[in-house]
């Protein structure tokens, strides 16, 4: 076991990430404590805080472990706690300055760069939760993100002005978190003192249970009702839940009553949202509202070869092709694929190529040549329902045709990639919407409907082979 693997990996890291990224995040971090289980070593790092945590976890974790286990030759396995929060007043006395050089400093010893860091300040962006690298520099522009694009680099410029609030829908992983930190980083980049907060819907679920149990609404109204700019994600887990409808309705109001912004996410457009009160969706739409698509062939290669630059590494555009070719639901499907090709390469410390790629991601691949085409979806529902093919995609409303129509519908965004215009365009051009209230309709159904639900498992088997 190397005593300066911690060490050796954080420099690895340095020369790696962006300069902010590493500062921000890896840097603070206290030394390591290591240990060997059976075949693998097993770093366990100490953390400031909650939030610290789940960010490491879910941003730099695989990373981390990639560039440590390069080093030592070996499997590597993090582990993220919390440090303890009372660890002596000696280190609570050190001065600011004094405990930024305990931590950073080459000098100081492990244990007093643990015990340092729980006595400092959280990073900035622990206060507004903002992302400093998900930026529009970072953020690559496409047909599928231009109208979103546009209207968030108008609200970054003149926030309170218009397109407020700001609505942006499309599915998962399609950059919609990325664009709303993207905001907020260039407004502080404008205006350092500018009060901004980015939250999940959950966490204001959260924010408000929590002040309803100890009755300080006062306490959350201050929170958020002071803000100049409001991101936040996934509105529609606000489903079903009153009182959090309730609080955001009020801060909702308080924010634009007093010219600040709000920039909103979800998975559907305002109207398309379910057991969402009626005054709060006719709210969402009363600034603008725009969808990211699924990025188009040309935007995935520019993706993957920025993603890859960004890692530091070199991706051939032939290669890039290859993977973009296929992999086509999302941007984070790609990032998936470019580290599992940039980790096989490190490891086998062979060059990239589509060779190497096509070795790399054997498992996506024999999946994407398993996928069931919308097209078979059309065929065999036509065949089980005794409707003709040309019905799936014709305009014939009756019963006999709708139904089926429907049930295809949903099957093809269950069993799919497909986003809801690319299977509206498969069904004759239908709006978006449309098949949405078929796979709203049928999957509801599918829950009460035993008849149904015995139908569509008879379909699914029958598509899956």
């Amino acid at each position: 076991m190397s005593a300066d693997l911690w060490q050796r990996g954080r420099d690895r890291l340095a020369a790696e990430l962006p300069e902010q990224q590493f500062n921000t995040w890896i840097r603070p971090l206290p030394a390591a404590t290591l240990a060997e289980r059976d075949e693998s070593t097993v770093v366990t790092l100490r953390v400031p805080s909650r939030f610290t945590l789940d960010w490491i976890r879910s941003q730099y974790a695989p990373r981390i472990e990639a560039v440590l286990a390069e080093l030592a030759g070996k499997p590597v396995r993090l582990e993220l706690a919390l440090a303890p929060r009372d660890t002596g007043a000696a280190v609570r006395a050190l001065p600011p300055r004094t405990s930024a050089v305990a931590v950073n400093g080459s000098a100081s010893s492990p244990s007093t760069a643990a015990q340092a860091i729980v006595e400092l300040p959280p990073p900035a962006a622990a206060k507004h939760r903002l992302d400093p690298s998900l930026t529009f520099d970072t953020l690559v522009p496409g047909r599928a993100n231009q109208m979103a694009r546009t209207a968030a680099l108008h609200v970054a410029g003149a926030p309170g002005a218009m397109y407020n609030p700001l609505f942006i829908y499309g599915g998962v992983g399609l950059g919609k978190t990325h664009l709303i930190h993207a905001v907020g980083n260039a407004l502080l980049r404008d205006r350092p003192d500018a009060r901004v907060l980015y939250l999940h819907a959950e966490q204001f679920i959260t924010d408000v249970v929590k002040n309803y149990q100890r009755k300080t609404f006062d306490e959350l109204k201050a929170k958020y009702h002071s803000l100049d700019l409001l991101l936040i994600d996934d509105v529609q887990f606000f489903a079903g839940k009153e009182r959090t409808q309730e609080e955001f309705f009020n801060a909702f109001e308080a924010l634009l009553a007093k010219k600040a912004h709000i920039i909103m996410t979800s998975d559907t457009y305002p109207k398309g949202l379910a057991d969402i009160d009626e005054r709060l969706t006719s709210r969402f739409d009363a600034g603008l509202t725009v969808a990211i698509e699924p990025p188009e062939l040309e935007m995935r290669v520019a993706i993957l070869i920025k993603k890859a630059e960004a890692e530091g590494a070199v991706m051939p555009e032939d290669v890039a092709f290859f993977v973009a070719k296929n992999v086509r639901a999302n941007v984070r499907e790609l990032a998936g694929a470019l580290r599992k090709v940039l980790a096989y390469a490190r490891f086998s410390q062979k060059d990239i190529n589509i060779a190497l790629a096509r070795e790399a991601l054997k498992d996506l691949l024999s999946i994407q040549n398993r996928q069931i085409s919308v097209e078979n979806i059309q065929k065999t529902c036509a065949d089980f329902y005794k409707i003709k093919v040309a019905d799936m995609y014709s305009k014939k409303r009756p019963a006999s045709i709708a139904r089926p129509r429907q049930i295809a519908m949903y099957l093809a965004k269950e069993l799919t990639q497909k986003s809801l215009p690319e299977i509206g365009e498969l069904f004759g051009g239908r709006d978006h919407t449309t098949v949405l209230h078929a796979v709203r309709k049928i999957g509801g159904e599918r829950q009460k409907n035993t008849e149904l639900n015995q139908q569509l498992h008879v379909l699914e088997q029958t598509l899956k082979g």
